[in-house]
């Protein structure tokens, strides 16, 4: 017995363990994709001219003598030490969310007989090193595009991948735990899950949109509302030059090197996906909310719509007040809210379709062995 209560006490204290870390790495995720915003939105993308450090040193040159063997170093990109630090501050926060990726991982496969989940934690440790790889090309290629808004997706991606072992490890944690009475609405709102996938799909392009105005400086093509420039359909927009993909590499997109036309048609799109992001979810969230008595979602529903409604107030706001910097900031984070928001609720509409049954016949099979133990003790 005395093995029997130490193994199921070890079952619990590492999920939660993981749960503790997984959790911390989200929230550093959204940090990362607060600080990358920041060093965008300040013009720093190309702070440190080198990569994985600052012209060739671990921290940005301040002391004459490191400013001087560091411009030496590259003649072409004079040191600006205000640039600088946020790029270093950038690549410091994503080194320690690596870290704790690796962590993740490897703690994962130490306590894997534990029935813990390990693919997933290796899966997103193998992405970090292909976001890191997309961090390095994003200054060795002078911020080209294609590089910066797969690297923008990148970061979103992982987010949403650390947000999904989070889900999977508290309802590990949480196993068996769940009411009968519960059940009654198990399968309530099923019929609308594939509207749900559709509202993430939905989301994941708006935030693509997002990042290719971000990455060609699309944000300011725009300055009045509910126009542009004073027009419902701006005249000459070039969407063949503002979404060509086959731009040449270099020499330098600090800034964007696309014409206003192109940048006008990138950024209406933009604004026509915020809008169909809206009208989409307005609906499905209203029928969601109507069945809220059944379904169970009201609370998961309810955040959604707030996060949203947030998320639209600021995009307003940026074209307002011209891109004010904790604005625009605050718009990549409560993108990054909206994404992880909408995760939530297709997960917990899941499991009250799917899960409950199995992790009621879980929590039953538990106690009738718990009731063997104790009839073999006594």
């Amino acid at each position: 017995m005395t093995k029997n209560y130490a193994d199921n006490a070890e079952s619990i204290t590492v999920p939660r363990l993981m749960l503790r870390l997984a959790v911390l790495a989200v929230g550093l995720a959204v940090v990362v994709i607060m600080l990358g915003a920041w060093t965008r939105l300040v013009h720093a993308g190309l702070g440190c001219p080198d990569w994985p450090g600052c012209y060739g040193f671990l921290t940005v040159p301040q002391s004459e003598t490191s400013i001087a063997i560091a411009n030496v170093r590259f003649p072409e990109t004079p040191v600006d030490v205000a640039k600088g630090w946020p790029e270093m501050i950038h690549r410091y926060a994503a080194g320690m969310l690596g870290l704790l990726v690796f962590g993740l991982a490897a703690y994962a496969v130490r306590q894997r007989k534990l029935n813990v989940p390990v693919k997933l934690p290796l899966f997103i440790a193998g992405f970090i090193v292909l976001q890191g790889a997309f961090g390095m090309w994003t200054v060795t290629l002078k911020l080209w595009p294609q590089v910066v808004a797969l690297h923008l997706l990148g970061g979103f991606t992982t987010l949403s991948l650390l947000a999904l072992l989070v889900l999977r490890l508290r309802s590990r944690v949480r196993g068996g735990s769940a009411q009968t009475a519960v059940l009654k609405s198990a399968r309530s709102g099923s019929g609308l899950r594939p509207w749900l996938y559709g509202g993430l799909l939905l989301v994941i392009m708006q935030i693509a949109l997002g990042a290719w105005t971000a990455a060609n400086y699309a944000a300011v093509a725009c300055t009045d509302l509910p126009t542009c420039g004073g027009q419902w359909w701006p005249q000459g927009m070039d969407f063949t030059h503002g979404f060509d993909i086959t731009q040449h590499v270099g020499p330098n997109y600090l800034g964007g090197q696309l014409n206003a036309e192109g940048r006008v048609a990138i950024h209406v799109s933009h604004r026509l996906g915020a809008a169909a992001v809206l009208v989409y979810f307005s609906v499905l969230l209203a029928l969601l909310w109507a069945r809220r008595r059944r379904n169970g979602l009201s609370q998961s529903v309810a955040v959604v719509a707030v996060v949203l409604l947030a998320q639209i107030a600021l995009g307003l706001a940026n074209v307002i007040l011209y891109i004010p910097l904790a604005v625009a900031v605050a718009h990549n984070a409560t993108g990054a809210l909206l994404l992880l928001s909408v995760i939530q609720l297709i997960w917990h509409q899941r499991q009250l379709s799917q899960g409950l049954p199995a992790q009621l016949s879980g929590a039953k099979n538990n106690s009738m062995n718990s009731g063997k133990h104790q009839e073999i003790t006594a």
